[in-house]
């Protein structure tokens, strides 16, 4: 399976599918596009409003990795459901954890 992120100098860039307005805040696991790129599937509780779901997926993204809301900035897709955000911080240990939060993906999710 391809990776839904890729790695730069300064972190690594996470290609994610938001499905705002959702019953609860949580991971769904990787999807592939209809162009074939792997995507992470997230869904946040709150609405599409005045950029309250981009709120909630980077805090929401930030606490699952345990980084900083800070680390985490939302840098393409601001009003589409496809996002790019660029997570700050050791490329390598990045990616580990993302890793280990998609391999987690069959656990019960976790909640905002």
């Amino acid at each position: 399976m391809q990776s839904p992120f890729t790695l730069d100098a300064n972190g690594l860039t996470l290609a994610v599918r938001l499905t705002p307005r959702a019953s609860r805040t949580g991971l769904d696991g990787v999807r592939t596009e209809a162009d074939g790129r792997p995507v992470l599937a997230l869904r946040v509780a709150a609405p599409p409003v005045e950029g309250a779901a981009n709120a909630a997926l980077t805090a929401f993204v930030a606490r699952s990795l345990g980084l900083r809301r800070a680390e985490v900035t939302l840098v393409a897709g601001e009003t589409a459901r496809t996002k790019r955000l660029h997570l700050s911080g050791d490329p390598q240990a990045l990616a580990a954890r993302v890793e280990a939060w998609i391999g987690g993906a069959d656990a019960p999710l976790r909640r905002s």
